[in-house]
């Protein structure tokens, strides 16, 4: 259990990070972009080797198969609530919008994006696996320019530094809590609620890449993007023989 609090604590610390490393200095958006971009790819491994196989592996094709449903289904609901709430202020969609309601959307994404796969992490821990170095190098990069680009957002719309702190500290709070969570639920149950879990994650995680994760980082830093994208699937497939 305290290891599954420490890696945990670990994995959800980026988003703080992320926000404060807004206030050090303005961050060019085509490295954001990159970051993003390497994220995504580190994340498109982590759904392939430590989510989705190892939930085949232990819950069956089928129950990881209804988890990847409900996961994809309920982030796009959740998600498409969260856009439809600021379309009207803001004359756009998506989580980048401007303004502090944006950077509002952009902390509810992370914390959409961050309770599964947390609980993932802890899951993996439950079953006497050790750590998924992969998962975590994913979890860890993928969060920091969702939450530097929120930092951003709320601060150009006049919040203080103090409450988009506490803002983010809650989030990784929670997150961190996830992965407790994950880890007492495996702990407790057969290997098919794991198999759901991993499913629920990798099926959250691929609608986030496609709706907005890749889209931002092809728009912020160009072409280049692919190639950071690969390169983070290559580091995080070669992290993922780790453990």
């Amino acid at each position: 259990m305290l290891a599954a609090l420490g890696w945990g604590a670990l994995a959800a610390s980026s988003l703080a990070v992320g926000a404060l490393l807004a206030f050090v200095r303005d961050w060019p958006k085509s490295f954001v972009g990159l970051v993003l971009a390497f994220g995504a790819g580190a994340l498109i491994s982590a759904i392939s080797f430590e989510l989705f196989e190892e939930g085949t592996n232990t819950g069956g094709l089928g129950v990881t198969a209804v988890g990847l449903s409900l996961g994809a289904i309920t982030y796009f609901l959740l998600d498409r609530a969260i856009a439809r709430r600021h379309q009207g202020n803001h004359g756009r969609t998506g989580r980048r919008a401007a303004g502090s309601g944006a950077g509002t959307a952009l902390a509810l994404g992370a914390f959409l994006d961050g309770i599964p796969e947390q609980m993932a992490l802890g899951l993996g821990l439950a079953a006497g696996q050790g750590i998924s170095v992969g998962l975590l190098v994913a979890i860890f990069v993928s969060n920091l320019p969702e939450s530097i680009g929120s930092a951003v957002d709320m601060k150009s719309a006049g919040r203080s530094r103090q409450a988009i702190t506490r803002l983010w500290l809650g989030v990784a709070l929670i997150c961190t809590f996830a992965t407790v969570v994950g880890y007492a639920l495996a702990d407790a149950t057969a290997g098919d609620f794991r198999g759901l879990i991993d499913g629920f994650a990798a099926g959250a995680l691929i609608v986030m890449l496609i709706d907005s994760m890749i889209p931002e980082a092809a728009e912020e830093s160009g072409r280049p993007a692919g190639l950071a994208t690969t390169l983070g699937f290559a580091v995080a497939t070669a992290l993922s023989t780790l453990s």
